[in-house]
């Protein structure tokens, strides 16, 4: 519960592909400001049927049938077919399971099972080029089929997934306890809206560990990456001028997109605290003040997974449990509107389905 007044309860219908079998989750949204605004844009998206993006779902669990493998087979095929395309740029440049993760000894400082950052900072790199930022789009997309925009666009949804089942599948072995679960609520040309300055109040340092079952709005609608995202994928050492990535920048837009957080909480956590104090380090040593609102560090939260009423208990073991054997949106539901979404990402036609609408 949000420990007060909420304006709503959203009910998301988990389906297990296997029986059929419905998981409702309930999910409390705040009474803020910044919460409003996400519902109603929630809302929107919902009454106008937009598509979700099931490709790009449930992250972190560590069993899926989204393997290493096939990620790696994903990003092959959108790279090949980037490369046969008529958009004239080429990436000679190819992703494995081995080349991904790195081996060696496992364990604190060890780089057993750490995914390869300077491999997946390329791959993201890739990405960059191709479609520049949201407020300048490469040539390369604006050149490019509505096919070959979905492969551009896989590029950067793939990359992401990769490092967060890579880390999840160390931490299951090292630190089982700690994996990082989660549920990306993403709708395909999901309407953005700029937040305001007095949206900035719910960011901050202070914001950068999400609680289990926290809800945090979708607020990474510019093409790139945030502070938080840098300092981890290019190292504590890196420097502005000398990264991978070419498009670091602050979240200006949100949209009615939202993450689930399944992982518990490092919230006071030594290790956590840790990695903040580095952090703090780092913006500082590249010329941010930690403590700027309108950096946009952390995740706002906007609504809270209402433990109890969906699983039943707050033990973290049994609930991963129950969702590992749930892992497809079935419905969302509103006070005010609802939406279904009876297919899968495993359908022969999902991806042409993805590109009539990035066409349209």
């Amino acid at each position: 519960m949000s420990g007060g007044k909420i304006l709503d309860q959203i009910k998301i219908n988990l389906r297990n592909t296997e029986t059929n079998d419905i998981l409702p989750v309930y999910i409390d949204v705040f009474d803020n400001s910044l919460a409003e605004k996400w519902l109603s844009s929630l809302n929107y998206l919902l009454e106008h049927n937009f598509h979700l993006e099931k490709n790009y779902c449930f992250l972190g669990f560590h069993k899926s049938q989204r393997s290493l493998e096939y990620l790696c087979k994903q990003i092959n095929f959108s790279i090949f077919n980037i490369n046969a395309s008529s958009i004239n740029y080429t990436i000679n440049d190819y992703f494995t399971p081995e080349n991904c993760v790195m081996f060696g000894e496992m364990g604190i400082g060890s780089p057993g099972m750490k995914v390869n950052h300077q491999k997946l900072n390329q791959l993201h790199r890739y990405f960059e080029d191709l479609q520049g930022t949201s407020k300048n789009i490469s040539e390369y997309y604006h050149n490019a089929t509505p096919a070959v925009r979905w492969h551009i666009r896989q590029l950067n949804l793939l990359c992401h997934e990769l490092e967060s089942l890579v880390l999840s599948m160390r931490k299951s072995i090292q630190a089982p306890d700690w994996r990082r679960p989660s549920q990306l609520m993403c709708w395909l040309n999901a309407p953005r809206f700029d937040l305001e300055e007095s949206d900035y109040e719910f960011f901050g340092l202070d914001k950068m560990s999400k609680p289990f079952g926290g809800v945090t709005i979708g607020v990474n609608k510019a093409v790139g990456k945030n502070h938080w995202e840098v300092f981890n994928d290019e190292g504590s050492d890196s420097r502005i001028g000398e990264l991978t990535t070419t498009t670091l920048d602050s979240q200006t837009k949100a949209a009615g997109d939202f993450d689930i957080e399944w992982g518990r909480t490092v919230a006071g956590m030594s290790f956590f605290k840790k990695e903040i104090e580095q952090f703090t380090k780092w913006l500082e040593a590249n010329g941010f003040d930690p403590y700027d609102k309108s950096l946009t560090l952390g995740y706002p939260q906007v609504a809270q997974v209402d433990v109890q009423q969906t699983f039943g208990t707050d033990n973290v073991d049994q609930i991963w449990n129950t969702l590992s054997a749930f892992q497809d949106v079935f419905c969302v539901s509103t006070s005010k509107t609802s939406a279904e979404y009876d297919y899968h990402w495993s359908d022969s036609d999902f991806m042409e389905r993805q590109i009539d609408i990035i066409g349209n």
